[in-house]
């Protein structure tokens, strides 16, 4: 692979690797949104939240529109919401094995207390 794309997929990954940038992408899946909806559905203030927007406007993940004063955000292409979900399975996936492989030493531990 290209050096510039793997550091940009570096990059994007970076700021991917916030909560609450997830926890806002994934409020901006249903529409877009203003900053004082996101800081109160976040539970954040604004200025916090806004901070977080500034991050993701500046490497292309979210985008916006104005009207008259108000400032509305939404995902600039729809793939990074395929993406992150994709992730979030792969980590679901990951969880149920874990469970599982937890389970079966339990099981092997009380067969040889017995």
């Amino acid at each position: 692979m290209d050096r510039l794309l793997l550091q940009r997929h570096a990059e994007l990954c970076q700021t991917l690797a916030s909560p609450v940038r997830l926890d806002i992408l994934n409020l901006l899946r249903e529409g877009e949104r203003r900053v004082n909806e996101l800081a109160e559905q976040t539970g954040l203030n604004q200025a916090n939240v806004s901070q977080h927007l500034a991050v993701l406007r500046n490497k292309g993940i979210v985008t916006t529109r104005r009207e008259g004063t108000t400032v509305y955000y939404r995902v600039a292409n729809p793939k990074i919401i395929r993406a992150c979900d994709l992730i979030r399975q792969v980590l679901a996936e990951q969880a149920d094995e874990h469970i599982e492989i937890a389970r079966a030493a339990r099981g092997a531990a009380r067969r040889k207390a017995t």
